[in-house]
């Protein structure tokens, strides 16, 4: 049987017209990616070379048949397997197979939802001290604020008692530096030659390597002191593997708590970021969340039950989150041959889906590109979570889902108490980079 016969792919891009924007794709894909949907269809498809296939797809169907229902036959693409891991060790983001799965497992429990209750106390006084500072009456960049108050709401959930504010700072940048060279690497991997030459390579190895002793030196110290201290790092420290009984290895825990470091600090600046703006950009959507604050707290002091009780608030975050959700696109490699929607791919095709298109795809959302918390509230809200992605799908979703959920809502909370916002900014911009990244979205807190 042919090649043709056999495999069969969604409707072409022109490999010329792919070289053609290469560069622009490189500064910001986002907008061809919708010109090509637009165009194209709900998915399409790149051929490179004479066999290997590379598909992005929009489409709903696809995005729960690969990470939902045939799962197991689509794993993580080298881009996160081997760029990633370079950096980050074998964590939970990078690992796949049956060592994910074991530790997935292993983790799980910490990340239970009356664990994380047990958190929400020290969340909201370290959002509270955060937001001391917040520059009042004129216009201030978001997104830095938000990643300290996130970064430091991580930390302190991982490290309660610890006093090494510099390390934290240090762990902070060393994040943050290996992570925009990681994207060079990615985007432009004809000059990897160059990156490995000039030494940038060795130099962000080397500040990885760093930033593994600092965390080790946190996890020694908690050791030697014998204390138990209710946060990640002593749930963690407790965890055992079924099979063994055995604790993770200091390099394993290592690894774990730097994917903690970003996964849990940067996704969550970026939705805080987003929120806050369309917030500013919404006065009555705002007035409504303080209502809702206003009249919950009448009813309990209770931190855990405000949280269960913000239903106005959550969906506020979910339609920002549909919006620009922070995780804006993923990507899977089948390990075998398979029929995906009504094509037939042979194995090792590269799948992109993109969350981001797909929450603005008009089959399955009304008014796509607007604003409307409405949404995510009563009937209308089991329709939206069918095509709703803000933290993945399936067994990979994100395994600090309700700690983030938390955060975020508790954050919001305390800022709309507090202080009327105003958004400075029209249009809203954003880098894609390994998660989608606002750029100078200016906004002004007012005294109530």
């Amino acid at each position: 049987m042919s090649e043709k016969q056999k495999h069969t792919y969604p409707e072409k891009l022109s490999i010329l017209r792919f070289f053609r924007d290469a560069e622009g794709v490189r500064r910001n894909p986002i907008p061809f990616h919708k010109k090509y949907f637009d165009k194209l269809g709900d998915s399409f498809s790149i051929r490179i070379g004479f066999s290997k296939y590379i598909i992005l797809s929009r489409d709903n169907e696809i995005a729960q048949y690969i990470l939902v229902k045939n799962q197991k036959n689509y794993h993580k693409s080298k881009f996160q397997s081997v760029y990633l891991s370079k950096y980050l060790g074998k964590g939970l983001l990078t690992s796949d197979g049956d060592f994910w799965l074991k530790q997935r497992r292993l983790i799980q429990p910490a990340f239970h939802k009356q664990k994380m209750n047990q958190l929400v106390d020290n969340m909201n006084a370290v959002i509270a001290l955060e937001l001391e500072n917040l520059i009042e009456e004129k216009p201030i960049d978001l997104f830095p604020v938000m990643s300290n108050l996130a970064f430091n709401v991580v930390a302190k959930s991982l490290f309660q008692l610890s006093t090494a504010e510099n390390k934290f700072q240090r762990i902070k940048f060393i994040i943050e530096e290996v992570q925009n060279f990681l994207i060079k690497e990615i985007r432009l991997p004809h000059k990897a030659w160059w990156f490995s030459l000039s030494g940038q390579v060795k130099k962000h190895l080397k500040l990885a390597e760093e930033n593994n002793h600092i965390i080790q030196e946190i996890i020694e110290e908690r050791k030697a002191s014998g204390e138990e201290i209710n946060d990640l790092l002593n749930m963690l420290l407790e965890t055992r593997y079924e099979d063994t009984g055995e604790s993770m290895s200091v390099e394993q825990l290592i690894d774990e708590i730097k994917v903690l470091f970003i996964a849990g600090h940067e996704t969550t600046a970026n939705a805080l970021t987003f929120t806050l703006h369309l917030l500013g950009r919404n006065p009555e959507v705002q007035q409504k969340i303080f209502e809702e604050i206003i009249e919950i707290e009448s009813q309990t002091d209770n931190v855990i039950e405000q949280l269960q009780k913000m239903t106005y608030t959550n969906a506020v975050l979910n339609e920002s989150m549909r919006l620009y959700p922070p995780a804006w696109i993923t990507d899977r490699q089948n390990l075998e041959d398979d029929s995906l929607a009504h094509f037939k791919i042979k194995k090792n095709t590269l799948i992109g889906v993109s969350f981001y298109e797909l929450h603005r795809n008009p089959k399955y959302w009304k008014n796509p590109d607007e604003f409307i918390p409405e949404r995510f509230l009563g009937d209308q809200k089991k329709e939206s979570m069918q095509y709703f992605y803000p933290f993945g799908a399936g067994p990979r979703m994100c395994i600090g889902t309700g700690f983030a959920i938390y955060e975020m809502c508790l954050t919001i909370a305390q800022v709309v108490k507090k202080y009327i916002i105003k958004s400075n900014n029209d249009v809203i911009q954003f880098n894609p980079l390994i998660t989608l990244k606002p750029v100078n979205v200016e906004v002004s807190f007012f005294k109530r």
